[in-house]
Parts: C-alpha cells; sequence; structure tokens
C-alpha cells in the first residue's frame, strides 16, 4: 500500500518564505522612501531656482528700461495742439492715438522739424499742458518729441553726490521712467531685507511718478521670500544686495551698472539633510542701457540728451 503525496508548504517552508518577502519589501520601501527625499529635495530647489530666477529675471528688465522717457503711448505722435508764438507762451500736446499726454517742469522737449526745430525746456508742466521759451514760432501739428533719458533713472547712491542723500542704497533700489515700455511713467523701489539667520524678503513697490505720496510696503509687495544676507565675499567684505557703478554726468552723477547679489533659502528644509538649502544669485553687469546711451551722448554731442529729475520723484525718494 503506498503512501498519499502531501500538499502545499511545511511550516519551515512558509516561514522562509515570509522572510524573503519582507526583505525584499524591505528593500523595496527603503527605495521608495529614499526615493520620496530625493523627490522632496529636488522639488525645494526647483521652487527656490524658479522664484530667484523669476526675481532676477524682473530686475534685470526694469533696470536695463530705468530712464526711459515717454510722453504718451509707445504707438502715438505727439503733436502740438494749437500755434505757439515766440517768447514764453503756454501751449498743449495731443497724442494722436488720444492716449494721454504727461510733461513736467524741467522736461526738455524737441518741437518741430527741421530749421525751425528747437529744444525748450519747461518753465512749467503738468498733464499735457506746459509752459516754455520758444526762439522760434511753431505751427499747430508741429511734432514734439521728448528725447534722451533721466540720467538719474538708476537713482545714484547717497554717498557718490551729496546732492542724493535719499538716493539708492545697499538694500534699497530706486529707478524711475517708462519701465514697462507702456508710455506710463512710474518709480519703483527695491527694498531687500533678511538677515543671515533669519529670513526676510524683497519687496517691489510701485507707483507713478506724479504720486503724492510712496504706499506703504507690506506683504502684498514681496516679490521673492526667504531672503538671507548674502554670504561675505572671499576677503571677509560685505556683499550688499545692490552695487552701484556710478560715472560723473555733467554738474551731477549716474548710474551706468547695476549689481545685484541675492542669497534665498529653500521654503521647507531638505527631507534628506533636515537642513534649509540656501542659493546665492548675482547679476553683477546689468546696464541701465538708456541711461548708459544717454550718458555716452550727453558727454560727446548733446547734454540736453540727459532729462532732469522731476521734482515729484524727488520728493519721493523721502
Amino acid at each position: 500500500m503506498t503512501g498519499k503525496k502531501q500538499l502545499g508548504f511545511s511550516l519551515i517552508e512558509t516561514m522562509v518564505a515570509l522572510v524573503v518577502l519582507f526583505a525584499v519589501g524591505g528593500i523595496v520601501m527603503s527605495g521608495m522612501v529614499q526615493l520620496m527625499k530625493t523627490q522632496g529635495t529636488i522639488a525645494n530647489r526647483t521652487d527656490m531656482h524658479t522664484s530667484v530666477r523669476s526675481a532676477t529675471e524682473l530686475l534685470e528688465q526694469e533696470i536695463g528700461q530705468a530712464g526711459r522717457v515717454s510722453l504718451a503711448s509707445p504707438t502715438a505722435n505727439v503733436t502740438l495742439s494749437a500755434a505757439t508764438a515766440v517768447g514764453t507762451v503756454g501751449f498743449t500736446l495731443t497724442a494722436s492715438d488720444g492716449s494721454a499726454v504727461t510733461v513736467y517742469p524741467n522736461e526738455a522737449l524737441t518741437v518741430d522739424l527741421g530749421a525751425n526745430q528747437e529744444v525748450v525746456t519747461l518753465t512749467a508742466g503738468s498733464g499735457n499742458s506746459g509752459t516754455a521759451l520758444f526762439q522760434n514760432a511753431h505751427a499747430a501739428g508741429a511734432p514734439v518729441a521728448a528725447l534722451g533719458a533721466f540720467g538719474t533713472g538708476i537713482v545714484p547712491p547717497a554717498a557718490a553726490p551729496t546732492s542724493y542723500p535719499n538716493g539708492s542704497t545697499a538694500s534699497v533700489l530706486k529707478l524711475y521712467g517708462d519701465i514697462n515700455g507702456d508710455g506710463n511713467m512710474v518709480y519703483v523701489e527695491y527694498t531687500c531685507t533678511g538677515t543671515a539667520i533669519v529670513p526676510g524678503n524683497l519687496y517691489r513697490n510701485q507707483m507713478s511718478i506724479t504720486a503724492g505720496a510712496k504706499p506703504a510696503v507690506d506683504n502684498t509687495k514681496v516679490l521673492l521670500s526667504n531672503v538671507l544676507a548674502n554670504p561675505n565675499d572671499l576677503n571677509g567684505n560685505v556683499v550688499p544686495c545692490f552695487a552701484y557703478q556710478v560715472q560723473p554726468l555733467g554738474a551731477s552723477y549716474c548710474v551706468t551698472d547695476v549689481a545685484v547679489t541675492l542669497t534665498v533659502q529653500t521654503q521647507n528644509k531638505d527631507p534628506q539633510t533636515g537642513q534649509f538649502q540656501q542659493e546665492t544669485k548675482a547679476l553683477l553687469n546689468v546696464a541701465p542701457r538708456n541711461v548708459v546711451e544717454v550718458y555716452d551722448t550727453s558727454s560727446l554731442t548733446d547734454p540736453m540728451r540727459a532729462q532732469a529729475m522731476p521734482a515729484s520723484v524727488t520728493a519721493l525718494l523721502q
């Protein structure tokens, strides 16, 4: 009589199989946990890179636009609304596309064409109306342009010319002009805060150059968060958020290069190290092209290309 064949696994075989299964499962789970930590690290750094890149790209664009002068929208032809006589007379301007025209005292305007062309400096001005001393008579419809740029489009730091006690600083960048290229003249302040230990913010505060008061800096104006003080350089010197290359321009000064250095940390701690990750981004030579152009032309051919700072902007520097 033959014995019956046993089916299934013995207890020992089952226990061995479970041990192998648990070992494989542990390896897989460990890999998944490590993968999740790596993904967290990458996500942290990606968010930080994206935020810094967006802020520095905007800074680079607006520094490059600083100092641009516009009378109206970019597509408009600005002309005299009525004929003007010789002497100190009032005038009004009209934009061909119906957009608003803005002039201000001490602005230099180029009026008319050919032999009748002249540059006049406004003794008064507001909106589309002004007063100036004309050497020539001009017919209605004569073209009018504001050539050149604001030599102080990047407001020089207080340490350079004594005439700008409220100028840009190592932590506050002040600039103005047709920053957005839409014909609207605005004043912008970038304020960098934060210490080596306590994170701060990079704020962007924008207003019209004719604003009567400066809006308060609050959380609605945060451009970049988790900003830290920059590490010292190799010689132990403090590295500011903003540094300026200043050049003489007539009796005043202008900024021809801005260096921007920002240090930020991630919003969340690195899952692998338990520490905040940090990055320093530097834009070493950002040139305000309008200011540089007027600096070159003013020192070589045409000093009238350097437009004066509007009194309303001077008031906003406080």
